[in-house]
């Protein structure tokens, strides 16, 4: 499996303190210490979903990274698709809240000058995005974390939300130039699978791990650095 580290820079007159924060999306309970090196050079560690393997009722690494990630950098969780349907969430869970790390369920912090918030996945029709009326209307840039691309529209571009940062989508699996064959919640042909959308406003991780059976072509995964500059 190769993974990437890829950089990349959002620049707002928003942004005040210059900051850089790792993107871990789609890690699905695989390894994770050679992302350590460069987890040590950001500012805080962004979990966008999925961190557990639902399928296989997989977490083990899931502990090891919500208990070692916060010795690294302030570590922020929003919550995907696989920890609603981890079907022994009720043995995960606990150690997730034993930890240091900051769930963003439906909610928004404040972190070193921006806002931060967490859209959590939920079924069809029970999207709680009614916090983020409250979000937009914070000072300085604000952030959120969405593991759902296909959430964008529905729910987040009505709002003042400056930059939106999802996976889920694996990329579209296998990649013919810029677009991607499949992708779950968008299925065949999706549009929303790696890089940015909606003139900047919205980021798609190709994720860090394969967690399906089928391959991935001319799609590795990645682990994106976000580096946050004052325009």
């Amino acid at each position: 499996m190769k993974r990437e580290i890829n950089h990349v820079t959002v620049r707002s007159a928003r942004i005040e303190t210059p900051l850089t924060l790792a993107l871990v999306a789609d890690l699905h309970d695989g390894p994770f210490d050679d992302l350590t090196p460069e987890l040590c050079k950001c500012d805080a560690i962004l979990i966008v979903g999925d961190l557990v393997e639902r399928h296989h009722g997989l977490y083990r690494n899931a502990i090891r990274f919500v208990e070692a990630a916060p010795e690294i950098a302030p570590t922020f969780y929003a919550i995907g698709n696989h920890e609603r349907k981890l079907k022994a969430l009720a043995d995960y869970w606990p150690h997730v809240e034993r930890s240091r790390v900051t769930v963003l369920d439906d909610r928004f912090v404040s972190f070193k000058g921006i806002t931060l918030g967490g859209l959590t996945s939920r079924a069809p029709g029970e999207v709680r995005a009614e916090f983020l009326g409250s979000m937009e209307k914070q000072s300085g840039f604000r952030l959120l974390m969405c593991h759902h691309p296909e959430y964008y529209q529905k729910y987040i571009a009505g709002c003042d939300i400056d930059l939106t940062v999802s996976g889920h989508a694996h990329g579209g699996q296998v990649r013919i130039g810029s677009q991607g064959l499949y992708a779950p919640g968008q299925w065949w042909l999706p549009k929303l699978t790696s890089g940015f959308y909606f003139d900047g406003r919205l980021f798609v991780s190709r994720g860090l791990t394969n967690a399906t059976w089928a391959p991935r072509i001319n799609c590795n995964c990645e682990l994106v650095v976000l580096h946050l500059e004052k325009a």
